[in-house]
Formats: structure tokens, C-alpha cells, sequence
């Protein structure tokens, strides 16, 4: 029993910090995006840099792709694990009473959050590899603008998009604080930590969808 117990806080701390890591590159990740809104000479800049400098493509990418599968897997393994514990040990459970709406469907919003990234990667990823290593196209540093403008044409798409960011923030509402308290973070600041992790997850999600609609309304 001890050996399992360690086991589940053992998993429970490595989803707090692959959580924790997502949340730092979602963050980079919109600072990129919002430049197209100020400068489309930025955001090429920007995206150029992050296309072919060796670090981020060799290094940052890997270790990225590698985050966001093993963030999913032990969520999908630590929901089975609650799940069984709940249908053996509470026969009255009541979750409403115990828990937020947000904390107990955290697995059908990653669901959507990890369809989302599905389809990000089919927009952006995947031709940005089909460009560069299948069609050998040279470098174009001023591609970036244009390609991003044409994936918020499409209204379904960009609704899509901004639903997605939707439960992307019902998402974080729950997640981003539960990893501090999975790390122990119980101490006069965590109710400061709280706040920030609560604006965090209106404010990123929120200036996502600003983006979308931005692009799609400035091109109509």
C-alpha cells in the first residue's frame, strides 16, 4: 500500500510539472501569436527564428512533442486510477458536493484541448515539415504572416479555434493551481499563486480568441 501510494503522488508531482511546462510554452506560444496583431514584420521575424534556429527545432521541439504526450497519458492513467478508487471505496460518492464542475471533468476538457492541438499541428506543423524537408522550399522569412491570416478565413475554423480555447481555459482553471498544490505549495503565497494562476487561465485563452477573431474580422 505504501509502495502504491508513493507511486500515485509520484505521478500525480510529474503531471504537476509537465503541466507547469505547458503552461510556460502556451505563454511563449501567445506572445509570438499577439506580435501579428502588432507588427506582421515581428511576427515573421519571430517565427523565422523559431523555425530554423537548431536549439529550438532540435532541442525545444523534441522535448515539447514529448510534454505533450506524456501530460495526456498521465492524465488518461491518474483519471483510470481515480475513477476505480471512487466505484470501491464510495458507494454515496457525490461528486457535485465534493468537487467543482471544472475538477471533475478535467479529462473531457483535455479531450478537447488534445483535438485541438491535433488540428493545430495539422494547420501549422505539419505543412511547416512538408515545406522544409519534403518540397525543399528555400527560406522565406516573410511566409509566416500570410500563412497564419489564411487559417483564420474559414469561420467554422475559427470558431472552432475559439471553442477549443474555451475548454482550454475550463481546463486551467483547475489544473494550473492543483500543480502547485501537487508540489507541496502550501504557504502564505498560495493564495496569491491562486489569483495569478486564475487570470492566467482567462486572460491566455481569451487573447488566443482575440487573435482568431482579429484576423478574420480584418480580412473580411
Amino acid at each position: 500500500m505504501g509502495g502504491f501510494l508513493k507511486s500515485s503522488i509520484a505521478k500525480k508531482v510529474a503531471m504537476a510539472l509537465s503541466g507547469l511546462f505547458l503552461v510556460l510554452f502556451l505563454l511563449q506560444h501567445f506572445t509570438i501569436n499577439l506580435t501579428s496583431v502588432i507588427s506582421k514584420d515581428l511576427f515573421n521575424e519571430l517565427s523565422h527564428f523559431m523555425g530554423t534556429n537548431f536549439l529550438v527545432q532540435a532541442i525545444l521541439q523534441p522535448v515539447l512533442i514529448f510534454g505533450v504526450i506524456f501530460h495526456f497519458v498521465m492524465g488518461f492513467v491518474l483519471e483510470a486510477k481515480n475513477r476505480g478508487a471512487r466505484n470501491i471505496k464510495y458507494v454515496n460518492y457525490n461528486g457535485s458536493a465534493n468537487s467543482s464542475w471544472m475538477s471533475r471533468n478535467m479529462i473531457y476538457s483535455g479531450l478537447v484541448v488534445l483535438a485541438f492541438l491535433a488540428l493545430h499541428f495539422y494547420d501549422f506543423w505539419v505543412p511547416e515539415l512538408v515545406h522544409k524537408y519534403v518540397e525543399s522550399h528555400p527560406e522565406d522569412a516573410s511566409r509566416y504572416y500570410g500563412e497564419l491570416v489564411a487559417k483564420f478565413q474559414d469561420p467554422i475554423r475559427v470558431a472552432a479555434y475559439c471553442l477549443s480555447f474555451v475548454f482550454l481555459s475550463l481546463h486551467l482553471l483547475h489544473g494550473f493551481s492543483s500543480s502547485f498544490q501537487s508540489l507541496g505549495w502550501n504557504n502564505k503565497y498560495a493564495k496569491g499563486v491562486r489569483g495569478i494562476t486564475v487570470a492566467y487561465a482567462i486572460i491566455i485563452p481569451l487573447g488566443f480568441i482575440f487573435i482568431a477573431l482579429f484576423h478574420y474580422i480584418n480580412n473580411l
